[in-house]
């Protein structure tokens, strides 16, 4: 019977076992069983009719089990030797069938695992039974094949020796009877010569008779056989028959051996530890570790296969070294003997730990509160996550001891929270299976203030911006339509960018620096305001603008095109703009004279991008990282 069909076969017992209230079981029999039942008495009702089972929980011993019933004639029966009722409340009644059920589940469970372990057993049994029947078999074939072809030869052999000896005794059998007709012409010639009457003839024809009787009898005949009747009957040399049969007894070929999944941290960016195991005694003397890379941008029709590489171990264990970052490997081993090899084993992939990440520093963003990480993962195969680790500057520019970790991050970016006024330095890896990779380039980060950049992918095909992302220029010379690239993304109403998106809660300061005649519009908008029209034209920007008159320079503060009539006497060149999630405000200021222009009041619904336009050729920097001026908190 199968070991899965036993194992649910006991199962079935058990739980019809469990479930049958109306069957009695006869506990003495079982060896090691309790002998005390335990009674559930409810006392929701006067009339009990309930069934437990008492069992056994030792795993040394077999699970068994007895009904115990009471009816509405019989009291509950004592669960001790003496006859105190044990009545248990609701709550003691649940509390007990509770903890049995536990202790029946933990049984049940541990019947699982052991029998799951027989059935391994069991399949390796039989896997090493059925690999010595054939071993057996193939050594009886070649014993076979051998004595067979040991026959052929042999009777080959005979025949040819027959042959020559036929044709030895034939070849001899061919000279007697041309003797013998010799001899007998030379009687008839003699007889034919002794019947003639005439002397003379006969004196004639006598000569010839008698030198040729005299040179037959000068001829030697013979008469010994050429040939032996006997045939050679050598000993058939049996040493390699004997070799064979002697070895079946010997140590078989062993089985094929299972390489292990990669383990987690079992790997650098060029090594890695493959395991593998062989269930069997099988006497081993060496293992071959193969493999080659998996390359999965390589067509199915390509011809070109991967080189395979061997490693030559005795150990179930072996380190593969000068491999590429963040690849896959495939790997297969064998196991050898005196005997021969055996099969190969399943083949397994493991991977090597990735490259470090590269930190994208113009699309970080930060705050006196968090900080928005963007990185790229610079590895062609995909990584399971990202580990950001952060330590703290000091006031003299050395790096604290202590490093923080942010582990188990999906995707290329993550909020960061922070301590407010503080520098960091900060750090990505990249993880997968075989462990984290080495960090990537520090990156510092300061919660003094806001901090963004320019988003060159908005800006419109007329502007330029600065290398490290915080001016913008607009030249003189105006570009045709056909040699603007416009797509989704880029402005073409106005000639604008926006700024990084500021995606945390709270206040954001940051500065902008104008040319005293540069025609600008300043604010924030959402990521998704008309690209083809003006900023402050919408409902979904907020801006400061400012135009020059023949009389005057003119400052409009526009949202959905419509802006109240405020008048500034003294122009300014540096603005300052507050943005404060929680207030629904966006505030303009005059930085040198600590002047508020406007506050808009809104409830932002979305978080904003700083944006910035020039109406007419000009330059505008942008300032930013630098702590809320204390003048603001005055409106």
């Amino acid at each position: 019977m199968d070991v899965c069909d036993i194992r649910g076969a006991v199962l079935d017992v058990i739980t019809e076992e469990v479930l049958s209230g109306d069957e009695d079981h006869d506990g003495d029999s079982k060896t090691g069983l309790s002998t005390e039942p335990f009674v559930v008495v409810s006392q929701r009702r006067k009339t009990v009719a309930s069934t437990f089972q008492r069992f056994s929980v030792d795993t040394n011993e077999s699970l068994s089990f007895e009904a115990c019933v009471t009816s509405d004639e019989e009291e509950p029966v004592s669960p001790t030797s003496d006859e105190h009722d044990n009545v248990f409340d609701e709550d003691g009644d649940e509390n007990v069938m509770n903890e049995t059920r536990s202790k029946l589940q933990e049984k049940v469970t541990e019947m699982e695992n052991f029998a799951g372990h027989l059935e391994e057993i069991f399949l390796t049994v039989e896997e090493n039974f059925g690999r010595q029947e054939q071993h057996l078999e193939q050594h009886y074939n070649d014993v076979l094949q051998t004595l067979s072809h040991r026959y052929d030869d042999r009777a080959a052999g005979l025949e040819e020796e027959k042959k020559n000896k036929l044709e030895a005794l034939y070849t001899q059998l061919l000279g007697c009877g041309r003797t013998l007709e010799s001899s007998k012409e030379l009687i008839e010639a003699a007889q034919a010569l002794y019947r003639v009457q005439d002397k003379r003839l006969l004196l004639q024809g006598v000569t010839p008779i008698l030198k040729r009787m005299e040179e037959f009898s000068k001829e030697k005949v013979d008469l010994t056989i050429a040939t032996s009747l006997s045939f050679d009957t050598p000993l058939a040399d049996m040493s390699d028959v004997k070799t064979m049969m002697d070895s079946i007894n010997i140590v078989p070929a062993p089985s094929a051996p299972v390489i292990n999944p990669q383990s987690p941290n079992s790997a650098t960016q060029t090594s890695l530890r493959v395991c593998w195991s062989l269930f069997s005694d099988d006497t081993v003397e060496y293992y071959e570790l193969y493999y080659r890379t998996v390359l999965e941008d390589t067509p199915s029709e390509s011809t070109l296969e991967p080189q395979v590489s061997m490693v030559k171990v005795k150990e179930t264990h072996c380190t593969v070294e000068d491999l590429q970052p963040n690849a896959q490997y495939e790997f297969w081993v064998t196991a050898t003997n005196t005997t021969g090899i055996s099969p190969t084993s399943e083949k397994a992939l493991y991977m090597t730990v990735p490259s470090p990440p590269l930190i994208k520093q113009r699309a970080c963003t930060s705050c006196p509160e968090a900080a928005l990480i963007r990185w790229e993962s610079g590895n062609t195969n995909p990584v399971d996550s990202y580990t950001v680790e952060l330590s703290e500057m000091g006031s003299d520019g050395e790096q604290s001891g202590v490093t923080e970790s942010i582990v188990a991050i999906p995707t290329c970016e993550s909020m960061i929270l922070l301590q407010a006024g503080k520098t960091f330095l900060l750090s990505v890896r990249a993880v997968n299976i075989g462990g984290p990779s080495e960090r990537s380039e520090a990156f510092t980060v300061s919660t003094t203030g806001t901090f963004f950049h320019l988003l060159e992918d908005t800006a419109h095909p007329c502007l330029s911006l600065s290398k490290d992302g915080f001016s913008m220029f607009y030249g003189d010379e105006e570009l045709p339509l056909s040699a603007m690239a416009f797509d989704d993304n880029t402005f073409a109403g106005c000639v604008a960018v926006l700024g990084d998106l500021i995606p945390v809660r709270g206040r954001h300061y940051w500065e902008v620096e104008v040319e005293d005649d540069t025609e600008f519009r300043i604010g924030v908008a959402y990521e998704d305001t008309p690209r083809n029209s003006y900023l402050g034209g919408n409902n979904t920007s907020w801006c400061m603008r400012h135009t020059l008159t023949p009389s005057r320079h003119k400052y409009e503060f526009l949202h959905s095109g419509w802006s109240p009539d405020i008048r500034i006497t003294v122009n300014p060149v540096r603005i300052g703009l507050l943005l404060d999630y929680g207030q629904g405000t966006l505030s303009f200021f005059n930085v040198y004279l600590e002047q508020h222009l406007h506050t808009f009041c809104c409830q932002f619904q979305r978080y904003v991008h700083p944006c910035f336009a020039l109406d007419n050729p000009g330059v505008l920097t942008l300032h930013n990282g630098m702590a809320t001026p204390r003048y603001t908190q005055l409106i």
